[in-house]
């Protein structure tokens, strides 16, 4: 049974593989045909342009996607997205998290907060060469090497402050890209829905379909008087970009193609099966017994204190998100035997190495010895670094490295504690006070040490710090961590900054204490992580040439996995068969958000948008007819123009078969002629283990329909002022 549900599987995925794929801007032209068979007709030589519409006005926030929709410099994404930025405003006297924020004009535009950035992706450069040229067969030494040339093509690239350069690695080190970025530091909250409508049916619904959640959010891009990049200041202006996006206000039908362009995170397709048994054997059953006590412990916390809840309101999201995540993967592959199909396909891809190259097999051999390391080491280091989850730690860690690490030239300090880094240092630092209370973090600190305190990885410096013979006054020894330290006062933070390594190793804080007393063994382990990634840095390229061989062999496509940099998916408007006699259609309509309103969270639609549902308001004001229209897809899908009336509504959220992940989140979604038609929000919870295995016939994302978002801004908010600075088409 197992092998014929294999066998099925690979044979739909090379039916309908037209659909994968998380490509590379450049490589358009190579699949062009792909796009033209999907009725794409933007010419793909345009897409591969960064320089040109639309993928100019595709922007990263720096963990989603976004995109600019008018010449004010405003940006559309998720409302997921820019929680961070709503939370930052919220308060008690003014919660915009529970009750929405519109500013009716751009002087009431408040600061998205000191770390919000927007990044826009400029340049793209193959920089392989310079980074691997000569390196040392030492495995510690070319980690150091690879680095070090990374530091040095990031310095000359970032000759100008207003950018921000990276060098990404590609196909697991095979190929190595720069990436030059303008860094837009003036962001402020323009318009979001209430929670109760941005993420409407909360967890429950997360990576459901169908789905009714206006998950959307603007902001805008100022800078400074001249134009340039600048920190918030009342006097900065909106930033002019050199394109923005049009809005095709009928959207879209069943059968449609489309693609979305945007900066998902990670995927692990080109990864071996032993990583995929790890990972769904220790690696998420572990995270995810982790995540769900950390919920359980603030949602209990939150429960009776607003402050709190707004102050955890982002993580407790994002970890339910996460927590939604794991238990979608391994549910995946108790549906799905994923670690069956990867094995044949790796089997498959052995016999062949063999048989082209019997030397190649020690490569994987090797890889597969290293691969088996690295996993112990993870196993033995989990609970020593959850032991040291505490926010305040974590800056004291941060802060004592800073100290040692300036003592270097700037060339030679890493990543993340150089020159170049120390706004983004003390930002974070800053936004501390934002998501932090003593109470909520000591607990959830003392339950990481206790997990720690249970099992048999003991680590000597840590063990003598808790002096483990007293755990049962573990919460008076943390409380007495708490009213000691100074770290708590936000100026104190920032002065450390500029200290000496010996004021720390002479303070008497305690968490500064803890900070150093650990430091030794921290950097131990690192050194052992570095040094295994260097012996991975000879072996995952060596992998990689080799699976990249066999599958231009067999004409399936080649990308890279998804690493956090822009890329470009298509697919078609479609449902699909979820299970045994039940198919999902593609669009939700208001009519089931008002169906699925019970009054208590999470499915407490605002009474703003169910009156306006009652009423059948689909379109009278600034765009009328737009968003609702018998004509249009749902009476072309079903042919139902005999009986209009039953059908005249405004679609919500919708399906399609493109390959999206994490950091897709934002994604603008657009119709051939690259018209903006939705945001890429969520993927369905099936097509959940799509990091793993590209399943066709199941894989869906979820989009925000672009005439939703317009219905809410016109019928519900009245945003007049906004819609008036979007290009809407028809």
């Amino acid at each position: 049974m197992r092998y014929a549900l294999v066998a099925a599987l690979m044979l739909s995925s090379g039916l309908a593989i037209a659909d994968e794929g998380q490509w590379q801007p450049y490589q358009m032209p190579s699949i062009a045909d792909k796009l033209s068979e999907r009725g794409i007709q933007i010419p793909a030589k345009q897409l591969a342009d960064l320089s040109q519409y639309p993928m100019n006005a595709v922007i990263s926030l720096g963990y989603c996607t976004a995109s600019f929709v008018s010449p004010q410099g405003l940006v559309v994404t998720n409302h997921h997205c820019a929680y961070r930025a709503i939370q930052y405003n919220s308060k008690k006297e003014h919660n915009y998290l529970a009750n929405g924020f519109l500013a009716s004009d751009q002087q009431q535009e408040p600061s998205a907060g000191p770390n919000e950035r927007l990044y826009i992706t400029e340049a793209v450069t193959n920089v392989t060469e310079k980074v691997t040229h000569d390196l040392s067969e030492e495995p510690l030494t070319r980690y150091q090497e690879i680095q070090q040339n990374s530091k040095q093509l990031i310095k000359a690239c970032e000759s100008d402050d207003n950018y921000r350069c990276s060098v990404r690695s590609y196909h697991n080190g095979l190929e190595y890209y720069l990436i030059k970025q303008l860094i837009i530091r003036d962001v402020r909250l323009v318009y979001a829905p209430p929670e109760s409508a941005g993420s409407y049916g909360g967890d429950i619904d997360n990576y459901e379909f169908p789905r009714h959640s206006a998950d959307f959010t603007f902001l805008r891009a100022y800078v400074g008087k001249d134009g340039k990049p600048a920190a918030y200041h009342e006097d900065n202006v909106p930033f002019t970009p050199k394109s923005y996006l049009r809005i095709n206000a009928n959207g879209v039908k069943a059968g449609d193609g489309v693609f979305a362009a945007g900066y998902p995170g990670s995927t692990s397709r080109y990864r071996l099966t032993s990583e995929l048994k790890f990972a769904s054997q220790w690696l998420y059953p572990t995270y995810a017994d982790y995540y769900q006590r950390r919920i359980e412990t603030i949602e209990s916390m939150s429960a009776t204190d607003a402050d709190v809840k707004i102050k955890y309101a982002g993580g407790l999201a994002s970890m339910a998100n996460r927590m939604k995540k794991l238990n979608g993967l391994l549910d995946g592959f108790k549906a799905t035997d994923i670690v069956g199909i990867k094995q044949q396909k790796e089997d498959d891809f052995l016999v062949w190495v063999n048989r082209e190259d019997p030397e190649q097999a020690k490569v994987i051999e090797n890889l597969e010895a290293l691969l088996t390391e690295e996993q112990s080491a993870q196993q033995q280091n989990y609970f020593f670094t959850i032991a040291q989850s505490s926010a305040l730690l974590d800056a004291a860690k941060k802060l004592y490295r800073l100290s040692l690490e300036k003592q270097k030239p700037d060339a030679q300090r890493e990543q993340g504690y150089q020159q170049r880094d120390m706004k983004l240092f003390a930002g974070r630092l800053k936004r501390i006070d934002k998501s932090f209370a003593v109470a909520v973090d000591k607990m959830l600190w003392q339950q990481d040490i206790q997990a720690y305190l249970a099992q048999n990885n003991r680590v000597k410096a840590l063990d003598s710090l808790l002096n483990q013979n007293l755990e049962t006054e573990l919460s008076a020894k943390l409380d007495g961590f708490y009213a000691l330290t100074t770290l708590k006062d936000r100026k104190q933070r920032l002065k450390w900054m500029d200290a000496a390594p010996k004021q720390f190793e002479t303070s008497s804080d305690p968490f500064i204490r803890m900070a150093v007393a650990l430091h030794d063994t921290n950097m131990a382990h690192e050194k052992a992580m570095k040094t295994l990634q260097g012996k991975l840095s000879t072996a995952r390229p060596a992998y990689m040439a080799s699976i990249i061989a066999y599958n231009k062999a067999n004409g399936w496509p080649v990308y890279p996995d998804a690493n956090g940099t822009l890329r470009i998916t298509y697919g078609m408007v479609d449902g699909y068969q979820s299970r045994d006699a039940l198919y999902k259609q593609p669009f939700t309509r208001l009519e089931g958000l008002a169906a699925k309103h019970t009054g208590a969270e999470p499915f407490n639609a605002p009474q703003k948008i169910l009156d306006a549902i009652a009423a059948k308001q689909y379109g009278e004001h600034k765009v009328s007819s737009v968003y609702a229209d018998p004509r249009s897809w749902i009476c072309r899908l079903f042919s139902c123009l005999d009986k209009p009336e039953e059908f005249n509504s405004v679609p919500v959220n919708f399906l399609s078969s493109v390959d999206t992940t994490g950091g897709n989140s934002g994604s603008p979604v657009f119709n051939g002629k690259g018209e903006l038609v939705g945001l890429n929000f969520d993927s369905t919870y099936e097509a959940i283990t799509k990091d793993w295995f590209f399943n066709p016939t199941i894989t869906r994302a979820v989009h925000v329909d672009i005439r939703y978002i317009l219905w809410m801004m016109d019928e519900v908010d009245r945003a007049e002022n906004l819609l008036n600075e979007l290009e809407l088409v028809k």
